[in-house]
């Protein structure tokens, strides 16, 4: 009994940290997203869950990089010519 009252302890509380959130899909969407719960056996808010969180990372990620870019650049912290030439030569190399 006490492995089954730590599995609900620990639903109940991922549960009580959840919101709620209503959004709009177009209707193949919604489709395609039955489908993949259905054959993942997931629910459609899970899959949906899922792709939001990946979306926010990526895009947190994406932000984080471009202000560390943006930093830089203020402090003059620039590429010679030097370093550019390595650099497309390295991308460019296997090109020809």
């Amino acid at each position: 009994m006490e492995t089954t009252d730590s599995v609900f302890k620990c639903i109940l509380m991922n549960t009580m940290n959840t919101k709620v959130v209503t959004l709009r899909l177009d209707g193949a969407l919604e489709k395609k997203l039955v489908k993949l719960a259905r054959s993942t056996n997931r629910s459609r808010s899970f899959l949906a869950a899922e792709a939001i969180r990946e979306y926010v990372a990526t895009n947190e990620w994406q932000i984080e990089e471009i202000g560390k870019a943006l930093k830089e650049a203020d402090r003059g912290d620039f590429a010679d010519d030097r370093e550019v030439q390595k650099v497309m030569n390295k991308w460019t190399k296997n090109a020809r």
